[in-house]
């Protein structure tokens, strides 16, 4: 991002307006396009307008967000703002902005047109504590291009910085605990206040994420500063549970404190400690308070969102969701495998082979575990009965049957077992597999997908859903898919995506009973 002298801003436009006549568009909109704080610039590609890093708040540490700074002339939003302050190999310091990381990006087939788009509301994954929008299978070029939607994804903050609790210390940090959670808030109203000059609908906004992303549309739905904002909702294997009460973040905020020799008293030496020592010190917290995380743990402790009653009502998947969200239409889902080890490499494991492989979890109800797989999948293979999904398939059956005791608004339950193409299917259906074939963005993850005739089959299918569910409430594709019923704990009604698409009924259900019963 970066302002344009007044010089540059008419070359610019002059350009941006010989370009787009040249692609055989007959209006004369322009590159422009004026919000609240001022004036941006974007990019236009293949009939969609990319606007990149565009500034939605701002924030001191610890502080709930407020509404950016105004600036003159235009700002040029070509390129992804800065991500949150996190720790992970694939985002260098050098692009990570604790001041900054406040933008969003919009992609739209439409600019002050006067049509009325509907939004989707892109929230990453990386639980609460990595990640950012600027992933490239998370481009929603291809989704506004296929669906004319107009698609919107934000970073915000995220860890310690997003979700330590000082609320023990006073006043000052009452809201300290969930401002990761009110940065979305804070985007989702900027989206009201705007997305209309991006020709979207502010009365139309779908909310969606995958693995953590997903946590965070299911913590939106139990937050009263979010209702009104957002209107449908998806969420993609994203039903961990989050443990953390008032009472438990509070401790942990206190043993943070305790960590940096700082008081309940007198916090507010916090405000300038550096960002490592402030991630030691949590860590130590954690660990002191709950020891490590167990891999595969359907449950999270530490700095995530908490329910305090006020700013989260309750945790979502506990197991449903908070009443104010009983009119918003819900589509949810799984993969097949998520994120368990497969053994899908194995070529020549036999039955036999994987059955003392179970026995250690089964004992002598191993064959009943066979038993049980076989009626769910009938097809299966001695490598399916090592690999499949033991935390979010149960969780999800667990939340949807809660959701549709809370509610009669739509919702809708998928389930993906198509396997990657990628090393000879050896990959599985992994953890965000999803991401790439609903986004329709096959070609940017083609390490994940393949991106052969089938995957770009799957992708076609699956993004259809997705836009037809974002547009209009009801995910099904006349003509391509089986008709999809909204989902009852009685009828168990399940899209099943995979080279053959087909409806299923409560197929797994007396399996995820069974393998839950044995943790």
């Amino acid at each position: 991002m970066k302002l344009l002298k007044n010089i540059s801003f008419f070359f610019l436009v002059t350009a941006g307006l010989f370009f787009i006549n040249c692609t055989g568009k007959t209006n004369q909109q322009d590159l422009v396009v004026k919000i609240a704080a001022g004036e941006i610039s974007g990019s236009f590609n293949d009939n969609v307008y990319a606007f990149k890093g565009i500034p939605y708040a701002k924030a001191e540490r610890f502080m709930p967000p407020q509404d950016p700074d105004a600036w003159e002339g235009v700002l040029e939003c070509k390129e992804f703002g800065p991500v949150a302050r996190q720790i992970v190999p694939w985002y260098p310091d050098s692009i990570q902005d604790e001041k900054q990381l406040f933008s969003l990006n919009v992609w739209t087939q439409g600019l002050k047109d006067g049509k009325k788009r509907p939004v989707m509301l892109w929230l990453h994954g990386g639980g609460f504590h990595v990640g950012a929008s600027n992933d490239p299978m998370t481009y929603g070029e291809a989704l506004a291009r296929k669906g004319d939607i107009v698609f919107v994804s934000v970073n915000h903050r995220l860890n310690i910085l997003g979700f330590l609790d000082l609320s023990a210390c006073g006043e000052k940090y009452a809201l300290s605990a969930n401002v990761g959670m009110l940065d979305i808030v804070k985007s989702l109203e900027w989206i009201q206040q705007n997305i209309e000059m991006f020709g979207g609908n502010p009365s139309d906004v779908t909310i969606v994420g995958e693995s953590g992303g997903g946590g965070k549309v299911g913590t939106l739905m139990c937050m009263p500063s979010a209702k009104g904002l957002f209107h449908k909702a998806i969420i993609q294997s994203g039903t961990l549970l989050n443990t953390m009460t008032r009472e438990k973040s509070q401790a942990l905020g206190l043993t943070v404190l305790e960590n940096l020799g700082l008081t309940q008293e007198n916090p507010d030496g916090i405000d300038t400690i550096p960002y490592m020592k402030l991630v030691e010190a949590g860590n130590n917290a954690i660990a002191k308070m709950s020891g490590s995380r167990k891999p595969g743990s359907p449950t999270m402790f530490g700095f995530a969102p908490s329910a305090d009653g006020v700013i989260l009502l309750q945790q979502p998947f506990s197991p449903g969701f908070a009443d104010i969200s009983s009119d918003i239409p819900l589509m949810m889902g799984s993969t097949l495998n998520e994120m368990m080890p497969v053994a899908y490499g194995e070529k020549d494991l036999t039955i036999e082979e994987a059955k003392k492989r179970l026995a250690p979890k089964y004992g002598n109800k191993t064959e009943q575990y066979v038993a049980l797989f076989a009626k769910a999948y009938p097809d299966y293979t001695p490598q399916d009965l090592l690999s499949i999904d033991v935390v979010f398939r149960p969780y999800t059956i667990f939340t949807a049957d809660a959701r549709a005791r809370e509610t009669n608004t739509p919702l809708y339950v998928y389930f993906l077992a198509w396997k990657s193409l990628v090393d000879d299917a050896s990959k599985g259906s992994f953890h965000g597999l999803d991401i790439p074939l609903a986004f329709n963005t096959v070609d940017l993850r083609p390490d994940w997908t393949g991106n052969s005739e089938e995957a770009w089959a799957m992708a076609s299918i699956m993004s259809s859903a997705w836009i037809n569910f974002i547009k209009t409430g009801n995910p099904n594709v006349e003509g391509v898919l089986p008709a999809w019923e909204p989902y009852t704990a009685e009828n168990g009604v399940t899209m099943y995506f995979d080279s053959e698409c087909k409806i299923v009924n409560n197929h797994d259900r007396e399996l995820m009973n069974f393998i839950m019963s044995a943790e």
